[in-house]
């Protein structure tokens, strides 16, 4: 695929907002701007922007809930329904949520998506704090 076919992936800042070498703005282009659109989808809390309440994930209304096989599967329901939304250039093949076995109050939701403009395959996994309360 030549750059004039991938331009339609995006390019834009980093994220999180970077400087590079030569002082300027660091870009991530395509692939990169994807897999951070969807980092940003899932890292933003619904209520959180202003002009957009609706925009971002649900996964932080659970930080408070205990970390059992309930709040994991809701966790994995949430991830996937944001990138549904939030996501076009994307189609969620799978997302799965486990708990890390070193540490309980962590949940590794595991995100494989297709590319739709060019079928590329991608994953990613975004690491979830859970504190229980109590």
């Amino acid at each position: 695929m030549t750059i004039s076919q991938r331009g339609f992936l995006g390019i834009g800042w980093k994220f999180p907002l970077q400087v590079n070498a030569a002082g300027r703005i660091a870009q991530a282009r395509y692939e990169q701007r994807i897999e951070e659109g969807i980092y940003l989808v899932l890292s933003t809390a619904k209520g959180e922007r202003v002009m957009q309440p609706e925009f971002g994930c649900g996964i932080h209304d659970l930080v408070f809930e205990p970390n059992n096989p309930r709040t994991v599967a809701r966790a994995a329901q949430s991830v996937r329904e944001a990138l549904i939304r939030y996501e076009p250039r994307i189609d969620v093949l799978d997302v799965d949520a486990t708990t890390a076995s070193e540490q309980e109050n962590l949940l590794l939701i595991k995100v494989s998506y297709r590319i739709r403009a060019n079928n590329a395959h991608g994953n990613l996994v975004y690491p979830f704090y859970i504190r229980e309360a109590g």
